[in-house]
C-alpha cells in the first residue's frame, strides 16, 4: 500500500496512463486517481494518428508537437505491446483526404497546399488513383490525397493495454474522485484530467462537444476499405475509420456545447456525408452513436507544464482533437520534466504560464 507516492496522476485517460507508465517504468511511485478509467473524450475518440490532416492554419508550433509525436508512436507501440501483451489496433495504411465535388476538392486542396508548404508528407491523387486504392469510393469524388504518414489506433483498447503497462510497472489505481488539489498527498501531482482540469486548476480548458457514429460490416467481415478516410462531402467535414474487428467509426461535430446528448440531425449530417463519400455504408449495421467533450483551450494547444504558483503540480490536459497522436511526446516530456527537473525545450510554447502572460498583456 503506498503511504505516499512520488507521482500522483489525475486522471486515467491515454495521457494519464502513459504518464503512469512511464514514470513506475523508471522507478517511481505512481497512483492514479480515477473513478472510471477511460469514460472520458478516450470513449468516444477515433484514434486518428493525423499529424498531416490534422494540421491547420496558423497551428505552426502545434503541428510541429504532432509530427513529433506521430514519430515516436511505432517505438511507443512496440513497447507498449510488449510490456501490456495486448494488441490495440494500431495500423499503418494511411489516410487519404478526398473532396466529393470541385468546391470540396478547392478546401481540401487549399489545407493540403498549407500542408506541403510547411513540408508535410501529402501527395495529391487523381480520381482513378484514390479509387485504386480505395475502389469503394464514390465514382463521384473529384479528386484527393494520400497522406501515408497518418496512422490509426483504437483508443479502447488502447487504454486497457495502459492499464495492464501502468499496472505491471507498479502504478497504483486509486479508484475515488479528486474535487481539490489539496487533497492529494504526492511529491508532484499531474492534472490530467481533461475537461476536468478546469475546476482543478483555474486553466482556460472548456468542452467541445463531438458527436460519433460507429457502423459494423454486414457479417461482421472487414469494412470494404482499409485507409482512413477524411473527406469533404457537399460542404460536410467527416472522417471514416476501419478497424480490423469490421466497425467504421465515423465522426465528428465540433460543437461549442458541455453536453453529451445525441442529435438527430448530426447523425444525419454524418451519415449523408459518409454514404456520399463510400456508398456501401448504407448496408452496415448503425451499432453506436455517442457524444463526448474535448478538452479545448484557447488556442487549441495542450497545456503541458508546471502551474504557475502551485508548486509540484503540474498540467498535461488540453489536448482538444489530438489527444491520442499526443499521448507518446507528452508522456515522454512530463516524465523527463518530473525525474530530471528540466523543462525539455519542446515544452516551451505549451506551458500553462502562456495564458497568465496574455493576461498581464491584456491588462497593461
Amino acid at each position: 500500500m503506498l503511504t505516499r507516492p512520488d507521482v500522483a496522476i489525475v486522471g486515467a485517460g491515454p495521457v494519464g496512463l502513459a504518464i503512469a507508465w512511464r514514470c513506475a517504468s523508471r522507478g517511481l511511485r505512481v497512483a492514479v486517481h480515477d473513478p472510471a478509467p477511460g469514460s472520458g473524450a478516450s470513449q468516444v475518440a477515433a484514434g486518428m494518428l493525423a499529424p498531416v490532416a490534422e494540421a491547420y492554419f496558423g497551428e505552426p508550433e502545434l503541428t510541429g508537437l504532432l509530427a513529433e509525436s506521430a514519430a515516436r508512436w511505432p517505438g511507443f507501440a512496440a513497447e507498449l505491446s510488449e510490456a501490456s501483451d495486448q494488441e490495440f489496433g494500431y495500423r499503418t495504411e494511411g489516410t487519404l483526404v478526398v473532396g466529393l465535388t470541385g468546391d470540396d476538392l478547392a478546401e481540401a486542396r487549399r489545407l493540403w497546399s498549407y500542408q506541403e508548404g510547411l513540408g508535410l508528407p501529402i501527395t495529391p491523387l487523381r480520381p482513378s488513383q484514390l479509387r485504386e486504392r480505395e475502389p469503394a469510393l464514390a465514382t463521384r469524388v473529384r479528386g484527393g490525397a494520400v497522406a501515408p504518414g497518418d496512422h490509426q489506433v483504437d483508443p479502447r483498447r488502447l487504454v486497457a493495454a495502459l492499464r495492464v503497462a501502468a499496472g505491471r510497472a507498479g502504478a497504483t489505481l486509486v479508484p475515488g474522485a479528486v474535487s481539490r488539489l489539496s487533497d492529494v498527498d504526492a511529491g508532484v501531482t499531474v492534472v490530467a484530467a481533461g475537461c476536468g482540469a478546469a475546476a482543478l486548476t483555474g486553466l482556460p480548458v472548456r468542452p467541445v462537444k463531438g458527436q460519433v457514429l460507429r457502423l459494423r460490416a454486414p457479417g461482421r467481415g472487414a469494412p470494404g476499405f482499409r485507409h482512413v478516410l477524411r473527406g469533404y462531402a457537399d460542404g460536410e467535414s467527416v472522417y471514416l475509420v476501419p478497424r480490423d474487428s469490421g466497425e467504421v467509426v465515423v465522426g465528428a461535430t465540433v460543437e461549442e456545447r458541455a453536453d453529451t446528448e445525441v442529435t438527430a440531425g448530426a447523425v444525419l449530417r454524418l451519415l449523408r456525408a459518409a454514404v456520399d463519400l463510400v456508398p456501401e455504408l448504407a448496408e452496415y449495421d448503425l451499432v453506436e452513436t455517442a457524444a463526448g467533450l474535448r478538452p479545448g483551450t484557447p488556442d487549441n494547444a495542450p497545456i503541458l507544464g508546471p502551474l504557475p504558483g502551485r508548486p509540484g503540480v503540474l498540467a498535461a490536459t488540453g489536448h482538444h482533437r489530438h489527444g491520442i497522436v499526443l499521448t507518446p511526446v507528452t508522456a515522454d516530456l512530463i516524465t523527463d520534466l518530473i525525474v530530471t527537473g528540466q523543462s525539455a525545450p519542446l515544452l516551451a510554447p505549451f506551458t500553462p504560464d502562456r495564458f497568465t502572460a496574455e493576461e498581464e498583456r491584456t491588462w497593461n
